[in-house]
């Protein structure tokens, strides 16, 4: 086709069809761009960078020392300086392999005869009702996030609440006052388990204010993760908090022959060389989620309020946004598998770079 030629089919058509067919061209165009650099992965909440280079030494020493023996049960380092942390009692403390595998300890615990209920707001973290039914209890999700929705559900069989704040995959946060209220209106034999794996993300309260509610509410239990903010999801460590009284059930949730040595190394060295790592990758993730925040509604899509280091976004299409986005080069989590199929979960990137290349491809999508 010659110049000219070209400019001639441009005669019949409105100066809007022209702008639309360009524009389309464009989108294209920075589509097959994206094509050409790696895929960003978004799909997960986990951090992406590698641990610092001293809490890999850490974990190399023991593992140098010898992993011919037996890890110390009780992880009794780790708990002294999470204890000194929180400034707690080290018997209010136990540490497991993973918050996900303490909580599924506790629901196993605490569920007294099959039927008992577990409540939960939906959407939210999937393992919530796989560890009510593995445990012989009933799932029970709600809809929405608030406390009067889940007080709506409380009947006399409801034994568990199963509170992700923030929640994943909605980065909603339930602030410190209603939790309270939740806490004093729920029957004597109802158990609060809140998962705060991704707290460190939350900037509109103290990391421990939550903890303040243990004092005088026994039945309260507290989860803490180091596998999203601390970014040590391989060592598989986590722990639970409870209040006055809770020392013999925390001691039934830990694994019975302890956490791994290299586990423990590695988040002993976390707390005590980088007590401050978590909060400010926090900090600096929260500051980027409001840009992108605001930038995608800009956009003209839909994303929910967030405290996590997850947005919850709904585009044209739902399932299909998940599809436009990785042609694009960009990985999200769907939906449909979270309980929202109009919508997909992006993790929020931890550098403005990988934040405007997410807002390049959500402009594509758009148009696509």
């Amino acid at each position: 086709m010659g110049l000219l030629d070209r400019y001639r089919q441009f005669e019949a058509l409105t100066e809007e069809e022209v702008n639309a067919g360009k524009r389309a061209e464009a989108a294209a165009r920075r589509a097959r761009e994206l094509e050409q650099v790696p895929p960003l992965d978004l799909s997960r909440t986990t951090w992406p960078g590698v641990p610092p280079p001293d809490v890999v030494g850490a974990i190399t020493f023991a593992a140098r020392r010898g992993l011919h023996r037996y890890a110390d049960r009780d992880a009794g380092a780790l708990r002294g300086e999470l204890a000194a942390r929180h400034g707690l009692d080290a018997a209010r403390i136990v540490v497991g392999d993973g918050a996900a595998a303490l909580l599924e300890s506790a629901t196993r615990a605490l569920v007294e005869e099959a039927g008992d209920e577990l409540i939960t707001p939906w959407p939210s973290y999937t393992l919530y009702p796989l560890m009510a039914r593995r445990a012989h209890a009933c799932p029970v999700p709600v809809a929405g996030f608030g406390v009067d929705a889940i007080l709506a559900a409380v009947n006399p069989r409801t034994r568990l609440v199963a509170l992700c704040n923030p929640n994943d995959p909605t980065g909603e946060l339930v602030p410190l006052a209603e939790l309270r209220r939740l806490l004093v209106a729920l029957p004597e034999r109802a158990v609060v388990l809140l998962d705060e794996a991704l707290r460190d993300y939350a900037v509109s309260e103290a990391v421990d204010d939550t903890l303040t509610l243990l004092e005088d509410h026994p039945r309260l239990i507290v989860f803490r993760s180091f596998s999203k903010a601390w970014g040590l999801a391989g060592l598989r460590v986590g722990y639970a908090i409870g209040g006055p009284g809770s020392e013999p059930l925390l001691e039934a949730l830990a694994p019975s022959l302890g956490v791994g040595d290299l586990g423990q190394a590695g988040a002993l060295e976390a707390v005590r060389g980088h007590g401050t790592l978590a909060r400010s990758r926090g900090a600096r993730v929260a500051a980027l989620r409001t840009e992108l925040r605001d930038s995608l509604r800009e956009l003209g899509y839909d994303v929910a309020p967030s405290e996590a280091n997850v947005l919850w976004v709904a585009g044209p299409g739902g399932g299909a946004l998940a599809a436009k986005l990785q042609r694009l080069g960009v990985l999200v989590a769907p939906g449909a598998a979270l309980g929202d199929d109009t919508r997909v979960r992006v993790t929020v990137p931890h550098t403005p770079e990988l934040a405007g290349r997410v807002l390049r491809a959500a402009e594509l999508a758009r148009d696509l």
